[in-house]
């Protein structure tokens, strides 16, 4: 159960615009209780959730806070205008409570005010489903995507697979931002604080641990980015990067850069019907850019809480992929993009090997102004 704290801000008696001019029952100082009553705003109706529905059952869509207010999520971003200077300044503003502690946001697809054009809400809907949370949500003007075309279904519809398929991964990452802090969606100088050219990144970010991910911002889908050190894969496509290098390219709105990183794991789901699901049971492991030497644990986690229900353990040895796992269900995995060959295991299997020679990828030049190749056709993987 969740609750939407997003009271009018036009009255003087809200969790957000709690006026100076009051005196408060025991004496407290009305400006510094002007941050601090929106924490117990959001903390009064977060704990009636928890107390009426269960631990762990607890949710809201609250757009204000102060310090510790990621206790109490989710937060997203509130009203911003409908165009992609509105949708760029989102993600701004996202990256930067990430920073600040807060571990889940989200934003309204789409923008609130106004009306986005066609482009603008595609773009945004991969932005908004390539998020820890995603919401349509406007203020006059309808977010349902057949109001902006059959593209925008189409687009709303796959991009909606596609998260349902990463559902076990972004699971996974909001397991250890509830233990650690660690956002969901995290800057870019979070996860590369040596590397200089992170520090000022604020058009792109890491999705978990494993997916980077920039929005297109343009109605033409031109996209320049930064990849950083070693070989990324576009997840959708299959086209290796060589960083650290920028990488300028055109996208149409079926696909957007979203690159594994070297050495990853990408659990997906069986099923892209329902975000949740037995996860185990058929799950795909996608394997990209795995170095000589590499090792990597791979969790597939519970969807009732914290813990785990199958791990696997991937180490490359030469020519050889070699996966343990304590799963005692069917698994499949696949190396390199979505046309690498898919290698399906039976229930029971606990050891395998599979070649690493001939991985199905196509690299992509990396000298000095390298071009992108175009508008690329849909990549996103079916479950098989």
């Amino acid at each position: 159960m969740f609750a939407t704290v997003d009271p009018d801000p036009g009255s003087r008696c809200t969790g957000e615009r709690i006026p100076t001019d009051v005196v408060w029952h025991d004496g407290s100082d009305p400006e510094r209780m002007h941050n601090c009553y929106t924490h117990l705003y959001n903390r009064a109706v977060f704990e009636l959730l928890r107390e009426e529905r269960g631990e762990g059952e607890a949710l809201l869509f609250a757009r204000s806070a102060t310090a510790g207010g990621q206790q109490y999520p989710v937060h997203w971003g509130g009203d911003c205008e409908s165009h992609f200077n509105a949708m760029a300044e989102s993600l701004r503003g996202g990256l930067s409570l990430g920073l600040s502690g807060f571990g889940f946001w989200s934003h309204d697809i789409g923008g609130f005010e106004g009306t986005p054009t066609p482009a603008v809400f595609k773009r945004w809907v991969q932005f908004g489903l390539l998020s820890s949370h995603s919401r349509l949500h406007g203020s006059k003007s309808y977010r349902v995507p057949w109001d902006y075309g059959e593209e925008a279904v189409e687009v709303t519809r796959e991009f909606t697979l596609l998260k349902h398929r990463l559902a076990p991964y972004l699971q996974h990452a909001a397991q250890r931002a509830s233990a650690t802090g660690i956002p969901v969606m995290r800057a870019m100088l979070l996860e590369f604080p040596d590397d200089p050219a992170a520090a000022a990144l604020d058009r792109q970010y890491l999705l978990g641990e494993d997916l980077l991910v920039a929005p297109v911002f343009t109605d033409e889908g031109m996209v320049e980015y930064y990849v950083p050190e070693g070989t990324w894969t576009n997840f959708l496509t299959g086209d290796q990067f060589t960083g650290p290098r920028w990488v300028r390219e055109q996208h149409g709105f079926r696909t957007l850069p979203l690159l594994a990183r070297p050495d990853s794991v990408i659990p997906l789901a069986a099923d892209d019907q329902h975000p949740v699901c037995a996860w185990a049971e058929g799950v795909e492991l996608r394997v990209h850019a795995f170095a000589d030497g590499a090792e990597r644990i791979l969790e597939i986690p519970r969807t009732d809480g914290p813990g785990r229900t199958a791990v696997f353990q991937l180490r490359r040895e030469g020519e050889l992929l070699r996966v343990t796992t304590d799963s005692p269900h069917p698994w499949k995995l696949r190396i390199g993009g979505p046309a690498g060959t898919l290698h399906t295991q039976p229930a029971g299997t606990r050891e395998a090997e599979f070649p690493t020679r001939r991985e199905s990828v196509r690299r992509r030049p990396t000298g000095p102004g390298a071009p992108g190749d175009g508008t690329r056709a849909s990549g996103i993987p079916p479950p098989d």
